[in-house]
């Protein structure tokens, strides 16, 4: 299933999208794509539903976030050893985790806002894991079935406030609009082989990356489990798994940065594509 939110910011109402392409209300049948929907007894009810029996949304409304009342939003950073090289960096021994502000969480096709004060605004292109059912010290053969599906992440970062003032990553990675997701989650039966996806991003029309998640250093798997480990993850939670080669900060020899005024669009294959004006910060 490819299951969605849509509607105004703040009122998402939970949809589906029918193999036609046409969104069917949930209204009535779920409150949200979020908590008790995303496990497995509620997935199968959503399975089971003839699409056509649901009422079609007419029009062209807004897409949401794809998933609503995230309580974690976990991102794993320097995931592809090509990424971490054009940064600089090694290979890290272990997964590098940092949190994302869930406010920066916005839909697939908002505008993305270039902080005041920014001046190396970037992009990353990222297969997004949606936790569906509790996960604690669970195993690496386990992990994948606490998996609800997957769905396409921009990790939106400002390197400088990032890796030139003082702390952790976060400050750089949480401004409003920097996490959007989706436009869909697609549930993880539709997804044979998340190690064996494409994943690109344009901007202006530019492709600057055009990777797969087989060049990933940890999978899927392995990082449900290891984050398992730290913290317990919930249904509705987010993984962004790292980034693909080709940010904006890796292009040599010179950086390109984000600047109000341009389009960024980007996919990981099978699970939709996002489409941002780039905006200057709004209060």
């Amino acid at each position: 299933m490819k299951l969605l939110r849509f509607g105004e910011a703040g009122s998402e109402r939970p949809g589906l999208l029918d193999k036609n392409g046409t969104i069917r209300d949930l209204t009535e049948i779920v409150d949200d794509i979020a908590g008790a929907t995303l496990g497995d007894a509620g997935l199968a009810k959503l399975a089971a539903l003839d699409p056509s029996s649901l009422p079609a949304v007419t029009g062209a409304p807004r897409i949401g976030a794809c998933v609503g009342r995230i309580g974690k939003f976990i991102c794993i950073g320097l995931n592809y050893a090509d990424h971490a090289a054009e940064t600089g960096k090694s290979v890290p021994p272990e997964p590098v985790i940092f949190m994302k502000a869930t406010s920066a969480v916005c839909g697939p096709n908002d505008p993305m806002e270039i902080p005041r004060g920014s001046a190396k605004s970037d992009w990353e292109v990222e297969l997004g894991i949606v936790i569906g059912t509790r996960a604690k010290y669970v195993t690496e053969a386990d992990a994948l079935s606490h998996i609800a599906g997957y769905c396409t992440i921009n990790d939106g970062s400002e390197r400088a406030f990032q890796s030139e003032m003082q702390g952790q990553w976060t400050k750089g990675k949480s401004h409003d609009t920097f996490g959007p997701i989706g436009p869909w989650l697609v549930t993880s039966d539709e997804v044979a082989d998340p190690q064996n996806l494409k994943l690109w991003c344009e901007v202006d029309g530019h492709r600057y990356q055009d990777g797969s998640t087989k060049t990933m250093v940890y999978g899927a798997a392995y990082l449900v489990s290891y984050l398992s480990r730290f913290m317990t993850l919930e249904p509705g939670d987010i993984i962004a798994t790292g980034t693909p080669p080709g940010v904006g900060l890796g292009i040599k020899p010179n950086p390109v940065f984000l600047r109000p005024g341009q389009r960024i669009r980007l996919e990981v294959e099978g699970l939709g594509v996002q489409d941002h004006l780039t905006i200057e910060a709004r209060a």
